[in-house]
């Protein structure tokens, strides 16, 4: 019986691999192409999709959430903020997550070993100071040792935080050889220093700063594995009462014949957004880069384009042409802040956002992700409507009637972790109740995986225990397996049609180990049950190989 199987194996491999040589050398690979079953006629579970991006964002900014402040006196710094990250990983599998939005760049400075900025004071408490690691590589590796993507998180423009008494906008108080010190003429203060609130900020007008903030942050790309660059919702700076920008000198000397300062402004924002997203495209193809503005571009009173609401709008306050980014197909993904509730609410419901923003990525190759506010749920300063404990599931359920919703980012880690008034639990179970992969994205290179042949499958102490190894002739830029998505069914049942259109028998994502036989446990599997296992691989952006034969345990 082994013999047999194993044969058919071999078989299966090799009619794949006939198959691909005969495909047409650059031919862009498809579900006629791939071996992948069509299933877009299939009935699928809306409560648990194939695919969904499900992440948080870790905060390192004033430690909302990782390091913590108290970790940085502690006489073994590294080792609990080590743990500190690897707990709010565990969180993000226990909530069958599939990304981490990590904050690495929060001030302009750095998390690894930059060559063009200080070490971040929310390593050690002390800006510039040698925190005696690389950050940044820890961070990566433990989340793919988990197959959690890892979007690094950068702030472009923001210098420093505010200080007592205004200190926050003097360049004295930043790190010996900070460029913004080198390079006084590089930033401003916002509002003036003095203020309470005041804040130091590179400038977005003037080419240079343009220029060395994208350098910096794709010293990241180049060194080390990350999934993707995040941008946040800061730009310009959010206005402060009265005070104004103070860029009179950089749009008289780079004005570029614009003579409107607000938009001389938004083509700042669009040159940084679409030169970064060529540049990352041109050190690595395969890295996604996405955006997570503010919630609301711009109202329809103002512009008949425009969300119907009444609220602050990104295109005037911060500068930020959103829709155009997405129109454009700048970005890969973005991630609006919905962070209002369902109801009457006309300044911002969450009911009439989400679907303006379906239909602005309509069309287009960028993919939508929502942002929650998790930090609201369960506090009573938010009002009465974030004391349900449905208000978040209830916003997921809410994003089901539009498929061009992919996903949801969670403000933020320890919020999370907090699950006021069981709110995280009810959406984890309502609606992340099995694991999901990653939305693949056409517009990035893709690899063609031959389907993955399990060898073993045996009942032990621990469960059922999977040997499986995967073809080497692989083709296309990314044809090497990245991770594997494990499937169980019930019973000896053969994979046809739309078996696997959803994540119904989705057990498990697991990373590959180069090199090695891959092996998993199933620790669920009951004894005196059948089963059938099925395994495909992943390449690194989510392309999925057709299913590997199957294999029975009785």
């Amino acid at each position: 019986m082994k013999a047999s199987r194993l044969g058919a194996a071999a078989l299966a491999t090799a009619l794949l691999g006939a198959f691909v040589a005969a495909t047409p050398a650059g031919a862009t690979p498809t579900s006629a192409t791939s071996g992948v079953a069509d299933t877009t006629t299939c009935v699928t579970d809306p409560a648990t999709p194939k695919r969904q991006f499900r992440a948080m964002w870790i905060a390192s900014v004033t430690n909302i959430d990782w390091p913590s402040k108290g970790s940085q006196s502690s006489p073994d710094r590294i080792a609990v903020q080590q743990a500190e990250y690897r707990r709010l990983l565990d969180l993000a599998e226990g909530l069958n997550h599939n990304a981490v939005v990590v904050q690495v760049r929060p001030t302009a400075d750095a998390f690894w070993p930059s060559p063009h900025e200080p070490w971040s004071e929310y390593l050690t408490g002390i800006r510039g100071a040698d925190p005696g690691w690389d950050p940044l590589a820890f961070l990566v590796d433990e989340a793919h040792q988990r197959n959690l993507e890892f979007h690094a998180w950068f702030n472009p423009y923001r210098v420093s935080m505010p200080a007592p008494g205004g200190a926050g906008a003097d360049l004295d108080q930043l790190a010996p050889g900070h460029p913004a010190r080198e390079n006084p003429e590089w930033s401003f203060a916002y509002p003036p220093a003095g203020v309470a609130g005041s804040r130091l900020y590179y400038n977005p007008g003037i080419p240079e700063v343009r220029e060395f903030v994208q350098t910096a942050m794709l010293d990241a790309v180049r060194r080390y594995d990350i999934d993707a660059v995040h941008f946040d919702d800061y730009f310009y700076p959010y206005p402060s009462g009265t005070h104004q920008v103070p860029d009179d000198d950089a749009f008289a000397e780079h004005h570029r014949g614009f003579t409107d300062r607000a938009d001389w402004r938004r083509d700042n924002i669009n040159l940084l957004v679409k030169e970064m997203g060529a540049r990352i495209k041109a050190v690595k193809p395969w890295v996604k880069f996405g955006v997570s503005p503010f919630g609301i571009w711009r109202n329809a009173a103002a512009d008949p384009l425009g969300s119907n609401t009444t609220g602050s709008q990104s295109y005037d306050i911060v500068f930020a042409d959103t829709r155009k980014w997405v129109k454009q197909e700048w970005i890969d993904y973005v991630v609006p802040q919905l962070y209002w509730y369902i109801g009457q609410y006309p300044a911002a419901d969450y009911a009439r956002l989400v679907p303006w923003w379906a239909e602005q990525v309509r069309g287009t190759r960028v993919q939508l992700y929502i942002g929650q506010a998790d930090y609201k749920s369960g506090d009573p300063a938010y009002g009465s409507y974030w004391m349900n404990p449905d208000e978040l599931s209830d916003h997921l359920t809410l994003n089901r009637a539009y498929p061009q919703v992919l996903g949801n980012v969670h403000f933020s880690a320890v919020q999370v972790r907090a699950n006021r008034l069981g709110a995280t639990d009810r959406y984890a179970a309502e609606h992340y109740s099995r694991p999901a992969l990653v939305p693949a994205m056409p517009q990035l290179p893709a690899g063609w995986l031959l389907p993955p042949v399990i060898t073993t499958a045996e009942r032990d102490a621990e469960g059922v225990r999977l040997r499986w190894r995967q073809p080497a002739n692989g083709v296309g830029p990314l044809g090497t397996a990245t991770s594997y998505a494990i499937h169980r069914l019930d019973g000896i049942r053969a994979i046809i049609g739309c078996a696997l259109a959803d994540a119904t028998h989705l057990v498990e994502t697991v990373r590959a180990r180069p090199g090695a036989e891959q092996s998993w446990v199933d620790p669920t599997a009951e004894q005196g049950r059948r089963y059938t296992y099925v395994v495909t691989a992943l390449d690194r952006t989510g392309n999925e190989s057709p299913a590997g034969p199957p294999r029975f345990v009785r």
